[in-house]
């Protein structure tokens, strides 16, 4: 009964209160910097718990260094649309460790006999180096209590846990190398001595062990520096301590040059998922990340195929709803560009820019549903007025509206009336119709 008046003043104080929901594409979250996702899925929805990257500056860490003081924890039950509970654990409310660090880094939680445990790496008081709590709580948004130590004989950071289908769980953590132990049932201690996991990259940097399995095959998924900076990698292996055999990339290093990436995979409503991060909205800071998803796919004979980063991730927008067409899914070669909107703030997001005739950005998987939407509004500026067409699918589709927009040196809504919209889903097709500068920040339907 507690439990349950606890999970109802929770959410009562989400509704009073206006805990963030965020409606978007690749990056996901955009209120905030958050970076080292573990996605895991509890009941019908998926729960995101990345660490929150912030600016560090004299006596707030380290500046020009990754900084981060607490965590939040984020939900879905559609990819698309993520709720922020808000903080469950700041670093001054952990006993054991220095207060002062502002090194909570990547975590992790897993879910066992109706309690959830949120595993973190801290810097301890009075040591050099890092461990690992846990903080307990009833429900997977919190509120979460970190227990009065952490765990023994554990040093080092990217603690994950795994439990495996006879219940048993494991913890991985990186050490340099990766190392792996059984947790007693209380999921707090360590029922047997930590062992290295052998037959992995011996030379760079190795971290952020993520452990799961599919077909009674168990991936060792981690990032790696083979060259300059991490790609994600994988081993394979019949049980949750090996051994392992490497099999392959997931994921190669960052085409915009991010030093660092941290993933997590989960299977949800029968289709898998990269959680990763990026730099999107620190282009010039890369310890000032943002938590991208791509799904995930598997060959035939169980190595899984090579993920290409995506703006346009996963899932249904809603059409009625912001559709950001800068998370493009295809653009064309020349004549239109993505930029931010306010570069002092670029948690405003981007703004799409067309400057030549018949430039276009095609945007797939817009739920139209069963409604009989009648306009579109586009909001947009253009000095000297530019005309756009909307097409359906591609650009031999149907034509649903030509928008006509005023000179404007401010951003201003335009709305049109459409016709030819079937039900569904469906793709959009976006192109200029002359050479006038247009800059579109997002388009909905009505």
């Amino acid at each position: 009964m507690k439990n349950n008046k606890l999970a109802i003043l929770i959410q009562l104080v989400i509704i009073l209160f206006g805990f963030a929901d965020i409606s978007a594409q690749n990056p996901i979250i955009r209120n905030q910097f958050s970076a080292d996702p573990t996605a895991r899925v509890f009941g019908d929805k998926v729960y995101l718990y990345p660490s929150h990257d912030i600016l560090g500056k004299e006596g707030q860490g380290r500046p020009e260094w990754f900084c981060m003081e607490d965590y939040h924890v984020f939900s879905s039950s559609n990819l698309t649309d993520w709720t922020d509970h808000g903080v469950i654990l700041n670093q001054t409310k952990v006993k054991w460790a220095d207060s002062t660090a502002f090194s909570m880094w990547a975590p992790d939680c897993i879910s066992k006999n109706g309690k959830y445990y949120f595993y973190f790496p801290a810097p301890p008081k009075g040591a050099k180096g890092f461990s690992v709590g846990v903080a307990v709580a009833n429900n997977p948004f919190g509120p979460f209590i970190p227990q009065p130590k952490q765990i023994d004989k554990v040093s080092g950071i990217d603690p994950n846990v795994f439990i495996d289908k006879d219940g048993q769980a494991y913890l991985y953590w990186s050490a340099g190398n990766f190392m792996v132990a059984k947790l007693k049932s209380n999921m707090v201690e360590l029922a047997s001595e930590p062992q290295i996991i052998a037959n992995l990259p011996e030379k760079g940097l190795k971290e952020g062990p993520f452990l799961f399995e599919r077909k009674g095959v168990y991936y060792l998924t981690f990032p790696h520096v083979e060259n300059k900076i991490e790609r994600l990698e994988y081993a394979m292996g019949p049980s949750p301590m090996g051994p392992f055999k490497m099999a392959g990339v997931i994921m190669d290093e960052s085409p915009v040059g991010c030093w660092t990436n941290h993933h997590s995979i989960i299977n949800f409503k029968k289709q898998w998922y990269l959680f990763y991060h990026s730099n999107d909205l620190s282009p010039k800071f890369d310890k000032n990340r943002s938590v991208r998803i791509d799904s995930l796919f598997f060959n035939a004979d169980g190595t899984i195929r090579k993920v290409t980063p995506t703006f346009r991730g996963v899932g249904l927008t809603d059409a009625s709803k912001q559709i950001q067409i800068d998370r493009y899914s295809r653009i064309s070669d020349k004549g239109v560009s993505v930029s931010f909107i306010d570069t002092l703030n670029t948690f405003a997001g981007w703004k799409t820019v067309f400057n030549e005739k018949n430039a276009w950005v095609q945007y797939n998987k817009v739920d139209f549903g069963k409604k009989k939407y009648k306009s579109v509004i586009i909001k947009a500026i253009s000095q000297k007025g530019g005309i756009l067409q909307l097409k359906l699918n591609s650009a031999n589709g149907p034509i649903l509206a030509k928008i006509n927009l005023p000179e404007s040196k401010e951003w201003k809504e335009t709305k049109v009336l459409i016709s030819g919209l079937k039900q569904g889903s469906h793709n959009l097709f976006l192109s200029s119709e002359n050479s006038n500068i247009v800059e579109v920040d997002w388009i909905k339907f009505e």
